[in-house]
Formats: C-alpha cells, structure tokens, sequence
C-alpha cells in the first residue's frame, strides 16, 4: 500500500512525487506512454537530444523556481530568438526594431511607431469583434497580414475572422533592437535534455511506464490511499458530458546529413499556404555537440480527436462551462486529486506546471 499513486510522469507528476517523498510518503508514479517526462520527453538522435513533442524552453521570472529545477539539472544559457518567414522575406520574432526595419526600411523607434499608429488609426476598431479586428488593432495591418494571419489560421484551423478577439489580448511589440523572445529573468535548457532532469526528480521513486490507468484502475486504485491523476479530467470520467476540445501538432522528425540546416533552433512558416507554422532544429538548442547530422521537426497544427494526444485547451465560453461541469464530478471523486495541463485544462509553461505542483503539494502535504 502506497500513501500516493501518481497517474502521469510529467514534470507536474514528478515534482509532486519528489516532494511526497521528501516528506516520507511513499509513491508510485505510473505513465501510460513507454516514458518518462511527459511531453517535455527528449529522445537521444545521433547525439543530439531531440524533443520530441515540440520544442520546450525552460523560463521564468520567478526565482524559486528556477533554483528548484537546477537542483536536478545543470540548464545552459540558451536565447529564444526565432525567426519568421514570410514569402522570402526573414524576419525576426517577437516584432521588434529588427523587425520593422526589415519591413519598412526605416532605423528609428519614432518612425516605427508612427507607421504602426497610422495603421492602426486607418482601420480603427474601438470593440474589436474577431481575431483579425484585434490583431490589427494591436500591431496594424502590416504585421498582421504577414506574420500574425497565416500562422494563426494554421494554428486554429479557422480564418481569423471567425476566430475570437481573446485569443490575442496583445502582440509582444518592442521597439527596441532585442531578439530575446522572452521577457523572463531565467531561461535556458537542461544539458542533458527534459528526461534526464526528470529522470533526477523521480530517483529512487517506483516507476512503471507503459501503465493505461484508466484501462487498469480496477488493480491499480487499491494500491495507494490517494490518487493524483495527471490525465485529461474528461477523459477520466469517460466524456460522459462530451470531449473537451483541444487543438493538437503532428509532429514530422527528419534526420539529415549536414550540421546545420537552417541557423536556427526555431524557424516559423507564417503563410497559410505551407502547411507546418515551423520547423525545430534541435542541435541548435545545445552547444557543442559532436555529431555531423542534424535534426529537424516540421509542426503541423490539427483537430485533436479523443484517443489523440491533447496539446493546446480551447478556452473558449462552451468549454470553460463543459469544463466546470467535470469538475463538479471531480470534486466528489473520493481518494483522487487533479492537476496538471490536462487536469486543469489550462495551457501552462513548463515553470507554471511546477508552480501549480508545488502549491498542491503544500497544501496536500
């Protein structure tokens, strides 16, 4: 008998269980996937750690947190900076002064601004209705039309136009020559990649992967006094009210032989006509690394259908009210807590994922 079964080897899962232990509870964390890590999983490719459901970069302004996952991994000091392309046009992401730049063949923050302004005033939304209204009123037209309207239509699947305005409450624009994608004090990547710094959390913690505990909960719900489920609350009560809707990425892994094949770790695709928002070079997340192969992702956003891995909530009003729904059921289900992305039904970076751990372990411990 085990004070906690944990459903879910994700970093939510993992820094619970770390933290149980700790305190001298015993866990046992059971994953339904052949690994640990969650969707921050990186698989070694030709010495290159690769991740394999998308790019992950570690950051956060909150300096608890950051001291919390150095304690099991060493992180380098690797700088978000992608680049967008547009027809063959390059751009750099977020929209800043090397941006408008490029765009507008100008050099100061005043004329940046000026083009912007007029923009916005020429097409001026005082209640903006729909995605596009927003956007423009936000950045103007051109930086909507370029690198917001595509990769945003590929990414929901919808025109702009039949898109809500909440989606984008505001564009990142800075008028400053500064490429850091980020504005957080902390970022980087664990050294060795996601499992291994996992891996540390969960040491000599029992493990089972390849465990459906929704398949098998009949056996494994005796085994502990306590669950903590990590998966999909819908999916736990068996959609009974219906799926959640979620947005998913296909994922298309190449390797090639060359060292480097576009400069860059991230790389977005911003017409709607290509059909991946970017592709991910992974070597680029990492210095030093002795091979001469390299390996790239295309991303190709699609409808999540139930049985499909859930990436990306769509908070909209119809699935906030599903979703308070499923936690009325939540709330009477005897011996078992949830949390997590797909628990909470939230999309989270990866230091707001262990945030919501840790505080649920405070309050639970």
């Amino acid at each position: 008998m085990y004070d906690y079964l944990i459903v879910g080897a994700g970093l939510f899962g993992a820094a619970f269980a770390r933290e149980a232990t700790d305190k001298g509870y015993s866990c046992l964390v059971i994953d339904r996937r052949d690994h640990i890590a969650g969707n921050a999983y990186c698989e070694d490719v030709e010495g290159i750690p690769v991740h394999t459901y998308g790019a992950h970069i570690f950051h956060t302004s909150d300096r608890s947190i950051w001291e919390y996952v150095n304690r099991f991994a060493d992180f380098n000091n690797y700088i978000n900076s992608p680049v967008a392309v547009y027809k063959d046009e390059l751009y750099n992401l977020p929209f800043n002064m090397n941006t408008f730049s490029k765009m507008w063949n100008i050099k100061t923050p005043e004329e940046a601004k000026a083009i912007i302004e007029a923009q916005k005033a020429k097409e001026h939304y005082e209640n903006p209705k729909n995605l596009e209204e927003q956007a423009i009123s936000l950045v103007g037209r051109d930086i909507y039309e370029k690198l917001v309207k595509g990769y945003t239509e590929k990414q929901w699947g919808r025109d702009c136009k039949d898109l809500p305005a909440f989606i984008i409450k505001r564009l990142p624009v800075r008028f400053t020559f500064d490429n850091n994608y980020f504005n957080d004090r902390y970022q980087g990547i664990p050294t060795e990649g996601y499992t291994a710094m996992v891996a540390n959390m969960l040491k000599d913690i029992p493990v089972r992967t390849g465990v459906d505990y929704l398949k098998e909960r009949d056996s494994y719900r005796g085994l502990a006094k306590k669950v903590l489920f990590t998966g999909a609350l819908d999916e736990y009560f068996d959609y009974c009210y219906g799926p959640l809707a979620y947005r998913m990425v296909r994922f298309e892994h190449e390797t090639l032989s060359c060292d480097n094949y576009q400069g860059n770790a991230v790389v977005n695709y911003t017409e709607r006509e290509i059909p991946y928002t970017r592709i991910i070079e992974h070597r680029h997340f990492y210095r030093g690394l002795e091979t001469t192969k390299t390996v790239i992702s295309k991303e190709y956003p699609a409808e999540w259908q139930p049985g499909e891995e859930p990436y990306y909530p769509v908070n909209d009003e119809k699935n906030a009210a599903l979703y308070a729904r499923y936690c009325e059921l939540a709330q009477k289900e005897q011996g078992v807590i949830f949390g997590g992305r797909l628990g909470e039904y939230r999309y989270y970076d990866m230091d707001k994922v262990l945030a919501s751990a840790l505080s649920l372990a405070a309050k639970e411990l």
